[in-house]
């Protein structure tokens, strides 16, 4: 499958999921507390990009004023108007995000990176730091085991779950040129636990 028909894909099954996703997911927990350790670590009037942003009501909604939210579906991202009037939204692709190099201070990403197939993984994280300034930071999941499924009826649709595991997932975000800071486990949007990884754009 080319990546430009993968891609419809995940945007059409998101546009069928979101509304359902975003009724279900509690938009308060200890990995969205994670922002606030996340914004301490920031400069004032930062620029903070919340990659998957969805309906916007846990992540985005805690980032600073005038933070950018991508999603490539425009369900999500209409969901995300409503939730987060004040946030900047753009309608884009993990691995090939439409925003100048070196503007963010910070990338969040929960629960978003695992969706795409996992062989993309390495572009995605040389994105991200392409777009974070040096020195600046990301927050994301941090996958556990590998798997590469799709799922039949997850949120009443079909969805994607890729990814090489754990440890591949730290190497390549080091490769990209991140240092890992640590990797606290919180609880996630549907009620269960996950682990989450903070890590600074710069040499090793």
């Amino acid at each position: 499958m080319s990546i430009r028909i993968e891609r419809q894909a995940l945007a059409a099954a998101w546009d069928e999921i979101a509304p359902q996703y975003a009724a279900r997911r509690d938009p308060t927990g200890s990995d969205a507390a994670l922002i606030e350790e996340l914004i301490e670590l920031l400069p004032q009037d930062a620029l903070v990009l919340d990659v998957g942003c969805g309906d916007g009501a846990r992540t985005l909604a805690n980032l600073p004023a005038g933070s950018v939210g991508l999603d490539i579906s425009q369900v999500a991202l209409s969901l995300a108007t409503a939730a987060v009037p004040t946030a900047r939204l753009v309608r884009g692709d993990l691995a090939a995000v439409p925003v100048a190099g070196g503007v963010a201070d910070a990338i969040t990403a929960y629960h978003a990176v695992f969706h795409v197939p996992r062989t993309e993984h390495p572009a995605v994280f040389a994105e991200f730091a392409r777009v974070i300034r040096p020195e600046g930071w990301l927050l994301m999941t941090l996958p556990s085991a590998p798997v590469d499924t799709i799922r039949e009826g997850w949120m009443g649709g079909r969805m994607r779950f890729s990814t090489f595991g754990r440890e591949a997932t730290l190497d390549a975000v080091a490769e990209a040129g991140f240092r890992i800071a640590r990797t606290p486990v919180v609880t996630d949007p549907l009620g269960s636990t996950t682990e989450m990884l903070l890590a600074k754009r710069g040499p090793h």
